[in-house]
């Protein structure tokens, strides 16, 4: 019996959506359990959950979406996934905007989540970009593609060596405005007069 190609295409595709849809849950668990190892006293297991869920689920839905809009650099990615973090309002996690060799033709820029009042150093960094859609993920400190070493003098030497100095910088501004709105206080009414 022959298969025709539209079957083994068809058959081929969900074998690769079902292995996708296994690397995904498993980073989901793993970068959930990795938040909360930033501060396991103060970080929210719920919130850490949360957060990797969202970040993963976002970061392949821009890449759909980017495939047929005018958009899908880097800061795209990190614009739209972290709205939608934004959005949750984390109470023990912190959103920073991450950039590495700004202003330069290889910019990159992604998320870096800390636990609150942690350094950015200290944080991970969400990439949706660097993997296409798939959500690539680290710690800023660990992250051997985005080291200081890669540039300069030992990156014309092949780039290999290890310096172990990170290019992520913070970019402060774009951190500003990835943090949630302050909730509005409501003002105290006036107290009324009782009549006698």
């Amino acid at each position: 019996m022959e298969m025709s190609l539209r079957s083994i295409l068809v058959l081929v595709f969900f074998s690769c959506a079902n292995s996708f849809s296994a690397q995904d849950e498993k980073s989901i668990v793993d970068l959930g359990n990795a938040l909360v190892a930033l501060s396991p006293r103060t970080v929210d297991p719920r919130e850490a959950a949360l957060l990797s869920e969202t970040a993963h689920h976002m970061s392949r839905q821009c890449a759909r979406v980017y495939g047929v809009k005018k958009r899908g650099i880097c800061a795209d990615y990190g614009h739209d996934i972290g709205a939608k973090l934004k959005e949750l309002r984390f109470q023990t996690l912190v959103l920073h905007w991450g950039a590495a060799w700004p202003k330069e033709s290889d910019e990159n820029n992604a998320l870096v989540v800390t636990a609150r009042n942690q350094p950015f150093i200290d944080g991970i960094v969400l990439d949706g970009w660097r993997r296409g859609g798939r959500l690539f993920w680290c710690a800023v400190k660990d992250d051997a593609e985005y080291e200081a070493g890669r540039h300069g003098f030992l990156g014309h030497l092949g780039g290999h060596a290890r310096t172990g100095i990170t290019a992520w910088k913070e970019d402060l501004e774009e951190t500003r405005l990835l943090q949630p709105d302050p909730t509005p206080t409501p003002k105290p009414q006036p107290k009324r007069k009782r009549k006698r």
